[in-house]
């Protein structure tokens, strides 16, 4: 009868079915599918990416790369996804749309945005006050961002000019003609922008900013998280714990070899030269955070953004179990 099935798939050409029948009754060859966004979110990766590509991992995987997170999110809804890599706050939004269907396992990344400029009298964030300050897209996290820092360093919004773009390249070209300007980059716009004008520095690296200001509340400036369906969690608890495992092991990789880590970054195709992800990836607070911290860190930024527009997490904000510590529970 299993030969007859077999056969018979073969001639239907249905591959992805045999393959699906074929997990269910070998549960150590399920497929885990993975999906991450071009940039330092998928840069911690990269090593993992390279040791499956060559049999090394005890998991099977099958990564999807692309730019948007938007591109995402409904393959995770529709199945097609079983792990991705996505911005913190969008993991609270698609925990609300699933209704609660999804897990977040790690901090696959920290704060990855940076004021870049030439202007030697910026030192901390109260030094922003008067100024005319460039970033991308107004009610984005960056935006949400630099408000709170602002709010909590006694800026008021009536102090600041802020001026919205809607690629980090434009605030990039405007810092390239005044370098005097201040804006607000992610990596690895800000590592481009300046590596195009040595009148560019990083004047302020907000992940610090915010430490600075959480050092007792243990909340984060998070940019990525890992979730999980919950159904696949359930289904494969020793395949997740793998790919955390992997991923945990890929993250020190790249931090630790910048280099040849860079290289795998540029073959993937998440940044688009070497030399410019090798210089950016110190920069990108690649880590793999889980268990408690994770919780700690993710529920303080989750409750700013909150804070600061509730929609910008959902609606709401997400229910314990969407904390998934341990993994085994």
């Amino acid at each position: 009868m299993k030969k007859r099935w077999i056969s018979f798939a073969a001639a239907a050409g249905l591959l992805i079915s045999s393959m699906t029948a074929f997990a269910a009754e070998n549960p150590e060859d399920t497929v885990v599918r993975v999906g991450a966004l071009k940039g330092p979110t998928s840069m911690g990766l990269v090593s993992m990416m390279d040791q499956s590509e060559k049999g090394e991992t005890d998991n099977q995987y099958e990564f999807t790369m692309v730019t948007a997170a938007d591109e995402l999110l409904p393959q995770v809804i529709s199945g097609q996804l079983d792990i991705a890599l996505i911005p913190a706050n969008m993991a609270s939004i698609l925990y609300q749309r699933t209704e609660g269907e999804i897990r977040v396992i790690d901090i696959n990344t920290l704060g990855v945005l940076y004021a870049v400029s030439g202007d030697d009298s910026i030192a901390s964030t109260a030094d922003l006050k008067g100024k005319t300050i460039y970033l991308t897209g107004k009610g984005t996290t960056p935006d949400y961002v630099l408000q709170y820092l602002l709010e909590e360093n006694g800026i008021s919004l009536e102090e600041v000019t802020l001026e919205y773009k809607s690629e980090a390249t434009e605030v990039a070209a405007i810092l390239a003609e005044t370098p005097q300007a201040v804006g607000i980059l992610p990596q690895p716009f800000a590592t481009v922008a300046l590596s195009n004008n040595e009148a560019l520095k990083n004047v302020l690296d907000l992940t610090k900013e915010w430490d600075h200001l959480n050092e007792e509340s243990k909340s984060r400036l998070v940019t990525g998280v890992t979730i999980v369906r919950s159904e696949f969690l359930e289904e494969n608890p020793e395949e997740v714990a793998a790919f955390l495992e992997d991923h945990e092991s890929s993250a020190n990789f790249i931090n630790e070899n910048p280099k040849e880590g860079a290289e795998l970054v540029e073959q993937a195709g998440i940044v688009e030269k070497a030399a410019i992800a090798e210089k950016a990836i110190p920069y990108c607070n690649i880590t793999c955070i889980t268990g408690e911290e994770m919780k700690d860190a993710l529920l303080g930024y989750l409750q700013v953004l909150y804070d600061l527009n509730p929609d910008s997490v959902g609606g709401t904000l997400p229910e314990e179990d969407f904390y998934q510590i341990p993994l085994s529970e």
